[in-house]
């Protein structure tokens, strides 16, 4: 990957809009996720959402991507291709939205309980939408990556749960995947200074019992290796002076 390159204003301002839009349509996907629901029969509507918001799907045959989404349940912990499985009451849905508009990628993600979930599901959660906001509260101008997974590392291994390790957060602009790499765990041997401008995705993805993932045959989905659950959130972040600023906000209530 290239080196980090802080985006100008007006580049700043078409990562806003493609943020806003991710959004629009993350609220859409997470209304509609019900008992009964085929991922494959949501994925198309995410599709559709994504063109009737004026975007195409960042994800749509990126590396071979097969879908306009990810939509990962339960133990799949991120990348899961919309199929025939039917949603049911209980599930812990993930949902991954990319969308790209006029050159630039919007990414956000969370994880929707379908109907209602059990008190661990919950408390996994919590912990995940907490190590994301504490991982977020590190950012402004010369943190590094560090700063960050430190904090998601610390409050989910509080809570008893496991960091993935294999997957990252991430640079975003032009492309879904840009450097730096940002990943929810300190790793000493591996650190970036993030400067102003920077255009990032912070995404702590937890699971409830080790940590360690496998992906599957469809060559996407992973899922994790001891089959226990798991979530994901994710925010497009800019990088300032003294803080940060989250591109996937439509202006609406936060959703998590």
């Amino acid at each position: 990957m290239a080196k980090p390159t802080p985006k100008t204003p007006d580049e700043i301002l078409l990562m806003r809009e493609a943020g806003k839009s991710a959004m629009r349509v993350l609220r859409k996907a997470a209304s509609a996720v019900t008992p009964g629901l085929t991922t494959a029969d949501l994925d198309r509507q995410i599709g559709e959402w994504i063109l009737e918001d004026g975007g195409t799907s960042a994800f749509l045959g990126y590396r071979g991507f097969p879908g306009n989404s990810c939509i990962s349940v339960n133990e799949e912990v991120i990348h899961g291709i919309g199929g025939a499985r039917r949603l049911q009451f209980g599930d812990l849905v993930k949902l991954d939205i990319g969308v790209r508009r006029k050159g630039f990628v919007g990414d956000v993600a969370m994880t929707v309980p379908c109907g209602g979930c059990s008190p661990i599901a919950q408390k996994l959660l919590d912990v995940t939408v907490q190590a994301l906001r504490e991982g977020l509260g590190q950012i402004r101008a010369n943190c590094s990556t560090n700063d960050i997974g430190r904090s998601v590392q610390r409050v989910v291994e509080a809570a008893g749960f496991g960091v993935v390790r294999e997957f990252c957060g991430h640079g975003v602009g032009r492309t879904v995947h840009e450097e730096p790499q940002v990943p929810n765990y300190f790793d000493a041997a591996h650190s970036s200074r993030l400067k102003s401008g920077l255009t990032i995705a912070v995404e702590p993805m937890v699971t409830v019992g080790s940590p360690a993932v496998k992906i599957l045959s469809d060559g996407w989905t992973v899922v994790t290796h001891d089959r226990q659950l798991s979530a994901h959130f994710e925010h497009t972040v800019l990088v300032t002076d003294d803080g940060f600023e989250i591109l996937t906000d439509d202006g609406l209530p936060a959703l998590y």
